[in-house]
């Protein structure tokens, strides 16, 4: 099928959650690149100047940065989606995303990162977290039917950030009164079939997405531990020396299991490094497509050592078939 979007995402971000969430619910077909954010792809870049996480790009080119623009226009793809988001922009929707998206974010970051207010922080957001459990059991008590259809794509606005929250001190959230009812809120999203689905592949991955821009080399462990302290990397290949083949080894995005399969099957734990060609070429390291003997296919091979510099991820390599179960 056809994708009918391309999202760039960040399993963890609860903004890429929240986008994750509407997308999968509106049964659509997209193409999900996860992005580490430290080594944002040019790709992501060249789609959004501000580079955050989430941005999708429709069939017909246009662009959303924004989480919120993602969901409402996932969710605008059906009658019954069009009618939650018309909820959701109302209060008490909108005023409880409003007050998640601003003050709860700032504190909550303010409690997670560490800083001099940190306890602050934490109170600030717990008092706003209180107000929602209000407003939950309020909520609750005026029902005398089935929940609104706003009610669902709500949670998935606010609950991400809750989560992250929690997560951030289970104890202490777990033992904190005035919370019962968001509590539980958030134990249902998380025992959710939306929320299993949008954790697992394809709508996330264990590994980042490889640009086919950028160039890729396996590295045993213990030589880019070495690489490490040396700050230079220096191994052609597996059991071979730079200084022995004259090149370094490296793969396109496209090759990298076959590599694997070749010659690091057997291989024990295993680094993925995605190397900037751009860098290699500022450091005036050449590097040359040339045939490798009996696989009728050019790979890229890098004529001198590896600065470290050059080397934006050295991921743990997961084989293909093993990424879904890590």
């Amino acid at each position: 099928m056809t994708p009918q979007a391309l999202l760039y995402s960040f399993r963890r971000c609860p903004y890429a959650i929240r986008a994750r969430l509407a997308l999968a619910q509106a049964d659509l077909a997209v193409e999900v690149r996860e992005v580490a954010l430290k080594a944002k792809p040019p790709e992501l870049l060249e789609a959004s100047a501000k580079g955050t996480v989430p941005v999708l790009r429709t069939a017909d080119g246009m662009v959303l940065e924004e989480s919120l623009a993602i969901m409402g226009w996932a969710l605008g793809q059906t009658p019954a989606g069009r009618e939650a988001w018309h909820g959701l922009e109302n209060d008490p929707g909108a005023a409880l995303i409003a007050t998640c998206d601003g003050p709860f974010k700032l504190h909550l970051d303010g409690f997670r990162y560490g800083t001099s207010q940190q306890n602050e922080h934490r109170r600030a957001a717990m008092a706003i977290l209180q107000g929602w459990n209000g407003w939950l059991e309020t909520f609750a008590a005026d029902q005398t039917g089935a929940p609104p259809g706003w009610l669902e794509p709500l949670g998935w606005a606010l609950l991400p950030f809750v989560r992250q929250f929690r997560m951030r001190d289970p104890e202490g959230f777990a033992g904190e009164p005035g919370l019962e009812a968001l509590k539980g809120w958030l134990a249902a999203f998380e025992a959710s079939e939306a929320w299993a689905r949008v954790m697992a592949p394809p709508w996330a991955l264990r590994q980042s997405w490889r640009s086919p821009r950028w160039l890729y080399h396996l590295a045993l462990e213990t030589d880019w531990q070495v690489a490490r302290r040396q700050g230079l990397y220096g191994r052609s290949t597996r059991g071979k020396s730079l200084a022995e083949v004259g090149f370094l080894h490296a793969s396109w995005s496209h090759q990298v299991e076959a590599t694997w399969g070749r010659f690091y099957s057997d291989a024990p734990e295993l680094r993925l490094l995605v190397i900037d060609p751009t860098c290699l070429a500022s450091a005036a390291i050449p590097v040359r497509e040339e045939p490798a003997p009996g696989s009728g296919e050019g790979f890229p091979h890098i004529y001198g050592p590896l600065p470290i510099e050059a080397v934006l991820l050295a991921e743990r390599y997961l084989p293909e078939g093993e990424r879904e179960l890590s």
